[in-house]
């Protein structure tokens, strides 16, 4: 079984909690999928996503124990 460590940051805390694994999800749009099922406030959100600690812009294949960071934009400088 394939699992992925999912982060939520500033107020997707409050929609999802501050992490979750899941498993078997082989994509990031296969992961977006799933959480939005789960957690339907998330569709109104804006987000970036990380993996690895890289940000993506567009569907990234998965790998056994990669963690998905879920970002929202942040203010400040």
């Amino acid at each position: 079984m394939m699992r992925v460590e999912v982060l939520f940051f500033g107020k997707l805390v409050d929609i999802a909690g501050a992490s979750l694994q899941m498993n078997n999800v082989r994509s990031t749009d296969e992961l977006l999928e799933q959480l939005r099922l789960q957690y339907p406030a998330l569709a109104a959100e804006k987000f970036m996503i990380a993996v690895d600690k890289k940000t993506i812009s567009t569907n990234t294949s998965l790998t056994e124990n990669c963690t998905v960071a879920l970002l929202p934009p942040f203010s400040g400088g």
